[in-house]
């Protein structure tokens, strides 16, 4: 097992749900975190709880990863005792509607495609050179079982999960010469404000979603990705699915 304590973690999506859990996890693993996300009240909440709480050693600055010259220019930025980033958490994603393809809203198409892909892609492409100029690192991009399988109505957003996915065994080839880890973790049910953004704030309905069902709790999911980065240096987790136990598939799930 190898530890985290002081290493540099970059953590984008960081101001809540799977994302916000995981900042607290390595928190209380001493690492030292850089933290992003576009709202930044809920940001600077999140880096003042943490620091009064464990003294945490925190870099953070609002970002979209959606804008790949703010996402550059950022990273570029990097004051020098923080630009040896040694785990990348590529967290940052959503969805938007449940709409057939045909009845879609182009606006939500694109944002789901600009955020889950193009994001990570660019953050990506930011972050590893260094890690690979350094001879060390482990990216962990956030997936989901929509990226095994096509569910109702969900045909972008999985789309955009499977691209992932493809995108992570991409980067596991093209690094396969090198020391690097690249790991996905990928989630069934989680009870974050991802059901809120895919219905546009509409609570009612999103609260159907977890109905009669305990789904994981992003800190569930934060837990697994630590587990990824502090296994031995010889050992890639190269997939990790993690389900609620009443959930079998993206539709199949036993409800009280």
């Amino acid at each position: 097992m190898q530890k985290i304590e002081n290493k540099i973690a970059f953590i984008t999506g960081a101001s809540s749900g799977i994302g916000e859990a995981t900042a607290i996890l390595f928190a209380q693993n001493k690492a030292r975190l850089i933290l992003a996300a576009r709202r930044t009240d809920k940001l600077e909440k999140l880096v003042s709880r943490l620091r009064a709480e464990y003294k945490a050693d925190i870099y953070f600055f609002t970002l979209d990863v959606r804008n790949q010259k703010d996402v550059e220019s950022k990273i570029t930025a990097l004051p020098s005792e923080w630009q040896d980033i040694d785990i990348l958490v590529n967290n940052a994603g959503l969805s938007r509607g449940l709409d057939k393809l045909h009845e879609g809203k182009l606006i939500d198409w694109e944002e789901m495609i600009d955020t889950n892909v193009k994001g990570l892609l660019y953050v990506s492409r930011a972050v590893i050179p260094g890690m690979v100029r350094r001879n060390q690192g482990t990216i962990v991009n956030i997936g989901s079982i929509a990226g095994h399988e096509v569910y109702p109505g969900a045909n972008v957003y999985c789309a955009s999960k499977h691209a992932v996915d493809a995108l992570t065994k991409g980067m596991q080839i093209d690094l396969v010469d090198t020391p690097l880890r690249v790991c996905t973790v990928d989630p069934g049910m989680v009870e974050t404000e991802f059901s809120i953004v895919r219905f546009h704030g509409d609570l009612e309905r999103a609260e159907k979603v977890y109905k009669g069902i305990e789904p994981l709790h992003p800190g569930d999911v934060a837990e697994a990705i630590l587990f990824c980065v502090t296994r031995p240096a010889h050992v890639n987790i190269s997939q990790l699915r993690i389900m609620p136990t009443a959930q079998a598939t993206a539709t199949i799930a036993f409800r009280k």
